[in-house]
């Protein structure tokens, strides 16, 4: 009896096991690694404890352009990919529109695209030429042909925020959907009765009642962005001009890899983790999340 009594005890570590082993693996072993790693200069066949040198390091103009680029760009996406998904899938999940299915898998469909042809595709739409499709475009409108790929910050964010939107957009309608699903028609259905507008349904029901999937978009797409590299990498093939396009994970991958500086680019990839928690930690602080009995 006691045997079978211990066994029970004993069951319940034994599920949760493979969790805590695989979340020791992939995360918590990684992140003291680089830890340490960031303390080090790392060569090969060859490592030295240097102190804080990496850190000191960091006072570099190219860093803290690769910091400007992350934050302005999660910036411009969080106040694109939350309003206007939220907006579409308002009007997907409406009684009234028409080929609701067709649209949703519309829009999805570019999430499945690889990023790298996603950007392939964008470079060859804005490329210089004059024949490229884009300065097509304008040139019909009597505006001369930009130099996108190769031209000013704005250009360089311009182009990354297209790319952006073109991806995610579809992704982020799945979630509104699925937190427009959660609320009760009879709301709508009283908000009818008292004569409310469909603007004023939409920002004192259907906002309000959205906050969780807001929140969790806000979270992911605060990571997302700062930690975003592929599509840099691929619009201009690692090197923008004047660093227009680089990020943080651009930075960190141009040290780490390219110059074989390991611990420099493990003490820029723990100031982007800083810099995560920090921006998570403010916008759940300001959505009331850390209050007592807060409903998020």
């Amino acid at each position: 009896m006691k045997s079978l009594t211990k066994k029970q005890n004993l069951a319940p570590y034994f599920f949760v096991a493979p969790f805590i082993i695989s979340l020791f693996i992939i995360y918590l072993y990684p992140l003291i690694s680089t830890v340490i790693m960031s303390f080090q200069e790392i060569v090969p066949g060859e490592t030295e404890f240097i102190g804080t040198k990496n850190y000191r390091r960091l006072a570099d103009p190219t860093f803290f352009k690769a910091i400007q680029n992350s934050v302005i760009y999660t910036v411009l996406t969080i106040s694109l990919l939350i309003p206007v998904p939220m907006i579409f899938a308002a009007m997907l999940d409406s009684k009234s529109s028409i080929g609701s299915r067709f649209f949703r898998s519309v829009f999805f469909v570019p999430s499945l695209v690889s990023v790298v042809v996603a950007g392939t595709i964008v470079r060859l739409i804005f490329a210089q030429a004059d024949t490229a499709l884009i300065n097509t475009l304008i040139a019909q409108f009597n505006i001369e042909p930009q130099n996108w790929l190769h031209g000013t910050r704005i250009h360089a964010m311009f182009l990354l925020l297209i790319l952006a939107l073109w991806r995610w957009t579809g992704i982020n309608i799945i979630y509104f959907l699925s937190g427009l699903q959660t609320i009760p028609k009879e709301l709508y259905e009283a908000a009818d009765i008292d004569g409310a507008s469909t603007i004023q349904k939409f920002v004192v029901i259907t906002m309000p009642l959205l906050k969780p999937i807001i929140v969790f978009v806000t979270t992911i797409s605060i990571l997302g962005g700062l930690s975003m590299f592929e599509e840099s990498y691929i619009l201009w093939e690692g090197i923008s001009p004047d660093n227009n396009g680089l990020t943080i994970v651009g930075y960190i991958y141009r040290k780490g890899f390219q110059h074989g500086e390991l611990g420099l680019g493990s003490a820029v990839g723990l100031v982007l983790l800083i810099i995560v928690v920090f921006f998570n930690v403010i916008q759940l602080f300001f959505r009331g999340f850390f209050k007592k009995g807060a409903e998020v």
